[in-house]
């Protein structure tokens, strides 16, 4: 038992503030960005230790991202100088982003299979590029958020356990539940905002 602990301390550890990232995420928190930040520094460690070469890279992406989304919530964006309202993703980019994402999907599998030994380079690769529209969605407060995340969460858990993970694979099937409930309660919350600032 001690030996897997110590196998796996790393693994456990992002899993633990995982699980804090995900509540405050949920409770639409800036707390999620700092813990994050962490979360995310020593995934790095994490992802490139199991070969999952993608998903290390894209922490990188996250640290850049955790900084913009604390900047975007606590001040707002463009004209709108004040704390960032949960909103709606805008349909005029769903196309143009459902096109980034296949490009960078294909990208990335590329890189992969090119480049590096990984034995998994589909599925690294999509959770990879359909993350990288998730967390930008998440630092601009969209509800739809939640729907890239739980796609994300399903592939990553099952690719998680493959590759001995079971820690952190076992928390992103949590994170599916997590997420459903998540856009059920920021919908809430959008009325509630929306309603304050038009009774």
């Amino acid at each position: 038992m001690q030996q897997f602990l110590l196998d796996h301390w790393l693994d456990i550890l992002t899993t633990v503030l995982g699980l804090f990232y995900i509540l405050f995420e949920y409770r639409a928190s800036l707390w999620m960005w700092v813990v994050g930040f962490l979360m995310q520094s020593l995934g790095i460690v994490l992802y490139y230790q199991k070969g999952l070469y993608a998903d290390c890279g894209m922490e990188f992406y996250y640290l850049a991202m955790t900084i913009y989304g604390f900047t975007v919530w606590v001040r707002g964006t463009g004209k709108q100088k004040a704390p960032r309202p949960i909103s709606h993703f805008p349909r005029r980019l769903v196309l143009p982003w459902t096109l980034i994402i296949l490009a960078v999907w294909a990208l990335i599998y590329w890189l992969l299979v090119t480049f590096t030994d990984s034995t998994v380079p589909l599925a690294d690769s999509f959770t990879t590029a359909l993350s990288i529209i998730g967390i930008w969605a998440l630092a601009h407060k969209y509800i739809e958020q939640w729907f890239i995340w739980i796609a994300v969460d399903i592939v990553t858990s099952i690719l998680y356990f493959h590759k001995d993970i079971p820690f952190k694979a076992s928390l992103y099937a949590l994170y599916v539940v997590i997420a459903i409930l998540g856009y059920f309660r920021w919908r809430r919350q959008a009325e509630k905002e929306k309603s304050s600032i038009n009774p």
